[in-house]
């Protein structure tokens, strides 16, 4: 059985139609939206219109807030001090939200697990939280493929 593989994508470029095409083109069939607060400016990108915009193009659509960035760690990716971010992020992940990492690695684990993608704003996953997932996700699940749309 090949090892599990994991999406990530940013929308920060895209528009509503373009983010369903680029995960239909990559065969995702689940979204888990990772930011603190599913809202935007950009229309059709807030949690309820891009929860039904995905289910129509047969895609589910799942927010955990919970890997979500906090407030208080956001400004540091906003200024780009991606190590001091990434590090900041991290501990704060593993302290609070443990048990939302080992889930989403049991699910990624299982084979009827739909193909995942992870969501959040920024289009280059090295200045984003989810890179950061991706990472802590691949430490309890040696062998994922993490594939950045």
């Amino acid at each position: 059985m090949p090892p599990p593989t994991l999406f990530t994508i940013g929308y920060e470029r895209l528009l509503p139609l373009e983010l369903a095409a680029e995960l239909r083109h990559a065969g995702v069939a689940r979204v888990i939206d990772v930011r603190f607060r599913p809202q935007s400016r950009r229309a059709g990108m807030s949690k309820t219109r891009l929860g039904e915009l995905l289910r129509d193009h047969g895609i589910l659509y799942e927010h955990r807030r919970e890997l979500g960035t906090p407030p208080d760690i956001r400004p540091l990716f906003h200024r780009g001090d991606r190590e001091q971010a990434r590090a900041a992020y991290r501990a704060h992940v593993e302290a609070e939200a443990p048990d939302a990492l080992d889930r989403l690695a049991a699910e990624l684990a299982n084979p009827a697990t739909p193909a995942t993608a992870l969501l959040c704003l920024e289009a280059e996953p090295e200045g984003c939280h989810r890179r950061v997932i991706a990472e802590l996700l691949a430490e309890r699940l040696p062998g994922l493929a993490v594939v950045d749309l």
